[in-house]
């Protein structure tokens, strides 16, 4: 376990003029109240805090953050209190260690939309001090860097929390070391053969060329010597994650990745790092498309870097970077530049960034989703992208996630132009909406007022502001279709128990059902998010119960069966009058009816004795037999109410409707129909398929219906 003088000496390097005794105060504070826990691994706990507060110092962060990270188990784990800590290291600690409390709280892994509406806390607790999340990635580091004396189903718990959350956002914020050691410790729980046999294989490359790190690193100090530049020059391969990630995104295997190697040159100035890219470009052929300029177009977290690939020694690809040290502290510690010291002062670092402005614009990204799940979607776009940098015809830069289309540059200008948007022009010249922007283009948009986000839209852009902003579209524009194919779907679902969907029954139903409006309600009835059948659960469920028991009875007779036999028709091929049929005695339901070709049957192969011999009474049976189909049809307004309406004047009952797939062009969708016999089912098919904007019509079958 650290010693305090041991921590303080850390701290003393950077900072001379720390405040020693408050630290030591802190130390015993936190030694105390964490007497007699320990860790998974058996050590005392309180090795745990003091070690997130040594990580702390390598990015020389101020006495507040270090007490903070001594201290910020007390309040969750300990009997000490927020008054407490804020009677002896006062109000800005406690409000620290508070605010590291609440981030620990929150349960991120949790089901979609509590995850969603706790990432949203997470972000408002950040945003009153970024401090808070630093002290937290540090937490998270050194939890997965001790992650193997978990439980295996809460490391991989831990992993993937950590993967999906934790490290992009260190990424965001700039603090590249950390997101790329918990990216790889990830991997490492997530993944375990996948880094092994890249290990390996680095090994293998070893043997065959030696260590060519430090042969390149003195190819490069001699180029830079050549043009009289001073600099430092570093080395190292890259993380086996980040090698997965290569070989995922190309398809190529390891022995195809050439920039396994990445070197690093730390200039005086920025005009010797110009320099130094010439000297190197001189020396190596540039890979093409590989040439990077972020020190003339920083990304937001602050990164500013000139990154560029050349074919080095054994005609191996190697990645450069070259910046300035102020750069390099920024491109390390991201926002944490702005606690750092030089000299044992604090000094401003030109380019370190507010470290509250990316944080404010996902918290107003917030207020333009309608709800948790499209905000999480929103965020984790924003977080895991890199970015391209685009100019307004007036010079304006757009900054927007790799893979941006035209349209996704319009709405982060403004909603109304990326609404009514038709066109766009990159440098000049007119390119399709699903264009993919690059690098330092120029992008017109061309409007016209009458235009409204189309359907396939969603499908071309990767922004969550412009997916948010076209869904919230297309919802107020198809309101009122869905509205008129609700209507239709609440008549026939109340009509079947024998009500009606009058104006009193539904305006009742959706203040059961928590709904603002009988028109809301009709509107989702209308989008399928809500069901005919809630609907009748919600006004009538002793009816709808009533009902359904009735539903899995045949009304038609079956000859074959025994006195007193009942019967069932079977869930897995829905069996109609006028099919052959098979009886199947099941213990504890009865007879259980099957058409005679249904898959299910196979698992009663060796079971003759339960097999009963059936078949249909002769004559008209009633409309009551269940049957589903399965419809591929245009995604155009009005569609499905003209397939409803068939359906009606064929008389037949819609029970249920269920959405399984949604493109932009086409629906794939289930109608769960009441029908007399199969003649009665074909006639409703044909009469489908008849229409135009119908791609198929087939009998739905599910084999494992029943089980």
């Amino acid at each position: 376990m650290i010693e305090v003088e041991d921590l303080i000496g850390l701290v003393r390097a950077y900072n001379p003029n720390t405040d020693a005794g408050l630290i030591r105060a802190a130390y015993a504070f936190g030694l105390e109240a964490h007497e007699g826990q320990f860790r998974s691994s058996g050590e005392p706990y309180f090795t745990h805090p003091i070690e997130v507060a040594a990580l702390l110092t390598e990015v020389k962060l101020d006495d507040a953050t270090i007490i903070t990270a001594l201290l910020h188990d007390t309040i969750e784990d300990t009997g000490a209190s927020y008054k407490e800590v804020a009677e002896k290291f006062g109000e800005e600690i406690a409000g620290l260690v508070d605010g590291v409390t609440k981030l620990t709280n929150l349960e991120l892994s949790s089901v979609e939309t509590a995850q969603a509406e706790n990432f949203r806390k997470l972000l408002l607790a950040m945003s009153k001090d970024v401090r808070v999340l630093l002290v937290k990635l540090a937490d998270r580091l050194h939890n997965m860097r001790t992650i193997k004396h978990m439980r295996p189903e809460k490391q991989r718990k831990k992993a993937h929390e950590t993967m999906e959350i934790y490290a992009p956002l260190a990424g965001r914020v700039g603090m590249q070391y950390i997101r790329e050691e918990l990216e790889d410790l990830c991997f490492a729980v997530l993944n375990p053969e996948a880094r092994n046999s890249i290990m390996r294989r680095f090994l293998t490359l070893r043997a065959e060329t030696g260590d060519l790190i430090p042969v390149i690193i003195e190819d490069i100090k001699t180029a830079l010597a050549k043009c009289d530049v001073e600099a430092q020059v570093t080395g190292r391969e890259k993380r086996p994650y980040s090698i997965w990630r290569k070989m995922e995104e190309t398809g190529h295997g390891f022995h195809r990745l050439s920039d396994i190697y990445g070197f690093r040159i730390i200039t005086k100035s920025e005009r010797d790092a110009y320099v130094a890219l010439g000297a190197v470009h001189q020396r190596w052929k540039a890979i093409p498309g590989r040439f990077k300029d972020y020190i003339s177009q920083p990304k937001t977290n602050g990164y500013r870097s000139i990154q560029t690939t050349v074919s080095g020694r054994d005609a191996k690809r190697v990645e450069v970077q070259i910046r300035t040290r102020e750069m390099h502290i920024v491109a390390e510690s991201g926002v944490a530049a702005h606690w750092s010291y030089r000299n044992g002062e604090r000094f401003a670092n030109p380019f370190a960034v507010d470290p509250f402005h990316w944080l404010r614009g996902l918290i107003d990204g917030f207020e333009s989703a309608e709800n948790p799940n499209e905000y999480l979607e929103h965020v984790k776009l924003e977080m895991f992208q890199d970015q391209v940098f685009c100019f307004t015809p007036k010079g304006a830069v757009i900054n927007l996630p790799r893979g941006a289309t035209p349209i996704d540059f319009a709405y982060a200008i403004h909603t109304r132009i990326g609404d009514s948007c038709v066109g766009a022009k990159i440098d000049g010249k007119r390119v399709p909406l699903w264009t993919r922007l690059r690098n330092g283009q120029s992008v017109n948009i061309i409007r016209a007022e009458s235009q409204r986000p189309q359907p396939s839209w969603e499908d071309m852009v990767v922004t969550g502001r412009a997916k948010s902003a076209i869904r919230r579209s297309l919802r107020e524009e198809n309101k009122a279709a869905h509205i008129r194919l609700g209507t239709e779907i609440a008549r026939v679902a109340l009509g079947k128990i024998g009500k009606k969907a009058t104006d009193k029954a539904l305006a009742t139903a959706a203040k059961n059902m928590g709904i603002a409006s009988k028109d809301e309600l009709l509107a989702q009835i209308g989008t399928t998010q809500i069901t005919g059948n809630d609907l009748a659960m919600a006004l009538y469920p002793e009816l709808l119960k009533k009902t359904d028991v009735k539903a899995d009875k045949t009304t038609t007779e079956v000859v074959g069966l025994k006195p007193g036999q009942s019967h069932i028709a079977a869930k897995c091929c829905q069996p109609l009058p006028g099919e052959r049929i098979v009886g199947i005695m099941v213990r504890g339901r009865g007879v259980v009816v099957h058409t005679i070709d249904c898959d299910a049957l196979v698992e009663y192969e060796n079971d003759q004795d339960s097999w009963i011999d059936l078949r249909w009474t002769e004559g008209m049976s009633e409309a009551d037999h269940f049957t589903t189909l399965e419809i591929i049809m245009a995604n155009d307004a009005g569609v499905l109410g003209r397939i409803c309406t068939l359906i009606g004047e064929h008389n037949a009952n819609i029970a249920d409707i269920h959405f399984t797939e949604r493109k932009p062009d086409f629906y794939r969708i289930l109608i769960d129909l009441q029908v007399r016999d199969v003649e009665h089912l074909m006639h409703i098919r044909t009469a489908i398929e008849a229409d135009p904007d119908i791609a198929s019509v087939v009998r739905h079958r599910n084999p494992t219906a029943d089980r």
